[in-house]
Order: structure tokens, then sequence, then C-alpha cells
């Protein structure tokens, strides 16, 4: 799989696997610093080496992560990177499933404390960075065609940015998590 293209998920055990609140956080830290061991990931996310093993071979199993022998320095060294770039799913796809629920569940959930985590930690950021942090919602009237090309743009836009190789123009960049939802709803 290319780097940049976004894997569609249709079977319930690799949205099992990817859903997972760890899991995801392992994904996340592959694919912004790159390949790493187990113990850098366990160092990263505070967790315990055997546990960020697991989790990293049930994330292979599922074609998420694969192992990178080549930057290993000896064979006991174990270096894992992110397969493909994103991945993308839809509830529709896994009617009257359990684990579909779970997933949208525990994405809402890593939304909003991302979110918190930002609420939490914003007095440490230039004032600039306060003003360019954003929110924003909006009521409107679409057909599922427009909401799905409203989808389509927006993604081409998250592509656009998060795909890029970081300019070289000596500004000042920061890690910035990105969430958006649109869905029926009643006021």
């Amino acid at each position: 799989m290319a780097d940049r293209e976004v894997r569609e998920v249709h079977d319930s055990k690799v949205l099992a696997a990817m859903s997972h609140p760890l899991r995801r956080r392992l994904l996340d830290v592959l694919r912004l610093d790159g390949p790493c061991t187990a113990s850098v990931l366990a160092e990263r996310t505070g967790q315990a080496v055997g546990n960020v093993s697991h989790h990293l071979k049930v994330l292979a199993a599922s074609d998420l992560v694969e192992e990178a022998p080549e930057l290993a320095r000896d064979r006991r060294e174990r270096w894992w990177r992110r397969v493909g770039y994103a991945v993308s799913w839809s509830p529709s796809d896994f009617p009257d499933d359990p684990v579909a629920a779970a997933a949208e569940s525990l994405a809402l959930e890593r939304q909003v404390s991302m979110t918190r985590q930002w609420f939490a930690e914003r007095d440490s950021y230039p004032e600039e960075w306060h003003r360019a942090a954003f929110v924003t919602d909006s009521w409107m009237k679409l057909s599922v065609t427009e909401l799905a090309e409203m989808e389509r743009r927006i993604q081409a836009l998250v592509h656009e940015y998060s795909g890029r190789e970081e300019p070289d123009d000596g500004q000042e960049r920061r890690r910035v998590f990105f969430s958006t939802r649109a869905v029926p709803a009643r006021p």
C-alpha cells in the first residue's frame, strides 16, 4: 500500500484491532514519529513493553503495522512501522455489529479526550496558537449527495495538509489533531 493511500476497512476484526485505545495511540505514534521499537513505543505511551508488544502483534495480524527488519541493529531488536497512511470505515458496512457501535463510541471519546487535553494545556502555548485553534458547528439542510460531497472535499483538504512534506519556510509547526463530524440531528 502506498504511503498516502487510504485503506477502507470492511472487516470487523480489523475494526476491533484499530479501535482499541492503546492500539490507536500506537498507530498515531507510528504515523507521526515513524518506525519505532516496542521499547520506544512503551516509553511514549507510558505502557509496559510486554503490553505494547502484545498490541503490536494484534495490529500486525490485521495488517495495520509490520516489522521493519532493515532498521534492526541485531536479531533481538524489532522495529515496527505503520502500514499505509490512513484507514476509513463506515458504520453502514457493519449492520448490527456491536464492534462498530463500540468503535464509534471509542472514536468519539478519543476526539473529546484530545480536545480536553488542549483545554488543559493551552496556557502553555503562545497566544497565536490560541487564536489559530478553532471549533465550529453549523446547521445545514443537505441531501445525502451533498453530505457525501462535503465529506469528500473535507477529506481532500485534510489529506492535502497531512500528506505534504513540511515546508522549509522557517515557521513553527506543531502537531495538530483535527476531527470533524457531520450527522443528522435535531436541535
